[in-house]
């Protein structure tokens, strides 16, 4: 008989880099070292759409425009272009789901089958009042149950 072997499935997923100061940086190459130090891209990975999808997003948020995930795949396919860049990624499912990502972190909001950056406030703000706020101290918090759990384990 095989034994089930159980997933352990994470509630939620942080990871968090640092690099130099973001100074004097393309707004391409700005947006990535961002993605790369909050964990949206990994460092080395070939696709990143994920940058080219907040971009667009927040260049729209400049408008105060809110786009669909079509309009959203359209404007990435541009922007992908005027860099030269491969189209890798930019399959409509893919867009969905990265832009569920950046809805995990809180940056995107969706409303009705919009989005845009969160009540098209800035990226700091938003980062302060949700991240720092909200998704940092559960996981921390989660994380000092674990280890006052092994302490009383292992006393």
């Amino acid at each position: 008989m095989k034994q089930k072997v159980s997933k352990d499935t994470p509630l939620m997923e942080l990871t968090l880099r640092r690099y130099e100061r973001p100074d004097k940086m393309q707004p391409r190459d700005l947006i990535k070292k961002f993605c790369l130090s909050v964990g949206l891209l990994q460092p080395g990975d070939s696709r990143d759409i994920i940058v080219d999808i907040l971009y667009v997003l927040l260049r729209a948020k400049t408008d105060q425009k809110i786009m669909t995930s079509e309009q959203v795949n359209i404007e990435v396919r541009k922007l992908r272009d005027e860099n030269n860049l491969q189209m890798l990624g930019v399959a409509p499912s893919n867009i969905r789901r990265q832009i569920k990502r950046l809805r995990d972190i809180l940056l995107v909001e969706k409303i009705r089958n919009n989005y845009r950056i969160t009540e098209f406030s800035g990226l700091n703000q938003s980062y302060r009042e949700k991240f720092e706020q909200y998704l940092l101290p559960s996981v921390v918090g989660r994380i000092n149950e674990y280890f006052r759990e092994i302490d009383r384990v292992f006393n």
